[in-house]
């Protein structure tokens, strides 16, 4: 079951934490003897592929107080540690830790870092 969201703009989208939005890739409907697969056998694939469309600052780390320096400014502001996609990488996930959104009529995953397998990067990719 998917999320249809009713938005105008991917770009109000915020991943947050260690969060990524992907695209899936449209799978080839064929097997390599020439046999056409239904949706429904493709979309229950353990391993899929897709685009990296939006991606989380990364893991939180809590600020780290420094208690000896009574002078110093104490800051509450979180930092994080970045993860490793990047926008346009190729990612390799498993399927079933994914949430399937829906938006302008396209489909979209919000996955965990963790959930990712591979990353393919092409940095010649928008050039």
């Amino acid at each position: 079951m998917s999320l249809i969201i009713e938005e105008k703009d991917l770009e109000k989208f915020i991943m947050v934490g260690d969060r990524v939005l992907v695209k899936p890739k449209n799978p080839s409907g064929k097997t390599k003897s020439g046999l056409y697969l239904p949706p429904s056998v493709q979309e229950n694939e353990k391993v899929q592929s897709g685009y990296i469309v939006k991606v989380g600052p990364g893991y939180p780390v809590p600020a780290m107080g420094e208690d000896d320096e009574a002078w110093k400014e104490k800051k509450d502001e979180v930092r994080y540690v970045p993860l490793q996609t990047h926008m346009g990488d190729l990612a390799i996930y498993l399927n079933k830790s994914g949430h399937e959104i829906e938006f302008n009529n396209e489909k979209y995953i919000i996955l965990p870092h963790s959930a990712i397998l591979m990353i393919i990067r092409d940095e010649n990719l928008f050039e």
